[in-house]
């Protein structure tokens, strides 16, 4: 039984539909084609670690099988150290012993400032230059009135407020300044949202895959990160309802537009649906919408509180940033909530930090006012880059499966093996830094799976997939296919 007083379950049917099709198509043995099955469900993070599964004779009615098909494939499961029993209690998804003891890449990673470094780790988009520029220096005309002040603005600069308040009512959410509360990018919003909201101990659900740097977030506050799987075509409401009723959660923390690093988008049904369980079980939904400004190939979607009449519910903590449409560096990001909600926040924030930078804030206020511009530059672009990679990939890697996001900045790859952590450390050595699948998941999941972010200009995408592919052909078990030659890293 698994360690934490948690018991995650999946019950028969729900575990049916997650197994797919399964029954072999060349007449294998079903009981070999069903452990095979549930051996990558786990291994990609889509059956959570610690998960009890159904008895064997409820698993057997559900998938239409004998019940004996089902004993041999949980007997091979066991074996091969993916499935942990105890005799009159059940048994457990787990992952083999010589797996769990290996290193799963949940260390943090950084950029690197070098040109000989192709940077995948990181699914971020260089500053638009001419805006920026503008945009700075009319804010240094701007902060002349600032200067005779202390500088200090636990909740904001009030301009900024209101150009924040302004976007959301444009995209369909009326927002008044007072529900807006700017932070020092996204990360610092999510800490500031735990920090209020989350003891040591608390229960904390996230999707899985889910953005590493919010699981660290929730570590770091001692929260539990309680995964609920990701269906392979977005959310799968019977498992989020079961994680809720099951963990009672203090919060969830979702990603509903683009998802990171999957880039699914939950549609307009389901963010009703997921509204409506908050409002009955009383859990707070922190809504991570940083990509909401980067649609592709899809409608912009709506805030996630414009629906369920979330507008102005304190079930619903929206968290954005400029980081993304814009530029990291400037370190503005936001949590729209209701007033009282952001009183709340501000109440505890000088415990973390006193505010933001005055100049920022005034650089971020102008920019926001451009940004229905600036987000139509950044989806021409985006688009082409993403179609690009996604035939890159193609020609070097026929056997990976990628994505094809409406929206985002990056693609979730199958590598078809778990070799994601290996990959990672050979592509180091070729000069290309990728931030492999274990560290969107929790208890080292995703070893079959990549994030490549879009990011990077044409040219170095280019030198960057070459560098990958010589990485890729000398793992061992992967053939060497034509010149494996590795490339010059200064």
């Amino acid at each position: 039984m698994p360690a934490d007083d948690l018991e995650r379950r999946i019950g028969a049917h729900s575990f049916a539909r997650l197994l797919g099709q399964w029954r072999p198509p060349d007449g294998r043995a079903l009981a070999a084609a069903l452990a095979d099955q549930v051996r990558l469900l786990v291994l990609d993070g889509r059956l959570a670690l610690g998960t009890r599964v159904p008895a064997e004779r409820e698993l057997a009615a559900a998938l239409d099988v004998s019940r004996t098909t089902v004993a041999h494939a949980y007997e091979s499961l066991r074996e091969n150290g993916f499935l942990h029993s105890r005799r009159g209690s059940g048994s457990w998804t787990r992952l083999p012993d010589a797996r769990a003891g290996q290193p799963s890449a949940l260390g943090a990673f950084t950029p690197i400032n070098d040109d000989s470094i192709h940077d995948l780790a990181f699914a971020a988009l260089p500053a638009p230059l001419d805006v920026v520029r503008a945009a700075a220096a009319a804010a240094v005309n701007d902060l002349d009135v600032h200067l005779t002040s202390h500088g200090y603005e636990v909740t904001g600069l009030p301009v900024l407020r209101d150009a924040i308040a302004r976007r959301y009512t444009e995209r369909g959410l009326p927002t008044t300044a007072d529900q807006i509360l700017v932070t020092s990018g996204a990360q610092n919003a999510i800490a500031l949202v735990l920090n209020a909201l989350v003891n040591a101990g608390d229960r904390v659900l996230v999707e899985h895959p889910t953005y590493p740097n919010a699981l660290d977030a929730i570590r770091v506050r001692g929260g539990r990160p309680v995964p609920v799987q990701l269906a392979a075509d977005g959310w799968d409401l019977d498992q989020l309802t079961a994680g809720v009723r099951d963990a009672a959660p203090r919060l969830a923390y979702l990603i509903p537009d683009f998802q990171n690093p999957t880039g699914h988008l939950m549609s307009g049904d389901d963010r009703e649906a997921v509204i409506a369980l908050a409002r009955r079980t009383g859990t707070t939904l922190v809504v991570d919408e940083t990509l909401s400004e980067l649609p592709l190939s899809v409608p912009q979607p709506l805030p996630f509180a414009a629906h369920g009449g979330a507008a102005e519910s304190s079930l619903v903590i929206s968290i954005g940033s400029a980081s993304k449409i814009f530029w990291g560096g400037l370190r503005v990001g936001w949590i729209r909530a209701s007033a009282t909600t952001i009183r709340r926040l501000a109440s505890v924030r000088p415990a973390i930090d006193l505010g933001g930078s005055v100049i920022s804030h005034l650089l971020a206020a102008r920019l926001i006012d451009d940004i229905a511009a600036v987000a139509a530059t950044r989806r021409t672009e985006l688009l082409a880059a993403r179609d690009h990679l996604r035939g890159r990939l193609a020609e070097l890697f026929p056997t990976w499966t990628a994505t094809r996001p409406g929206g985002g900045l990056s693609l979730w790859i199958d590598l078809g093996t778990p070799a994601s952590s290996r990959l990672a450390s050979a592509a180091r050595r070729h000069g290309v830094l990728l931030a492999a699948g274990p560290r969107f998941g929790v208890d080292g999941a995703f070893e079959r799976n990549l994030r490549l972010p879009f990011t990077l200009r044409r040219d170095r995408m280019d030198a960057a997939l070459d560098g990958l592919a010589h990485a890729w052909q000398g793992l061992d078990g992967i053939p060497v296919v034509g010149d494996a030659d590795p490339i010059a890293v200064a």
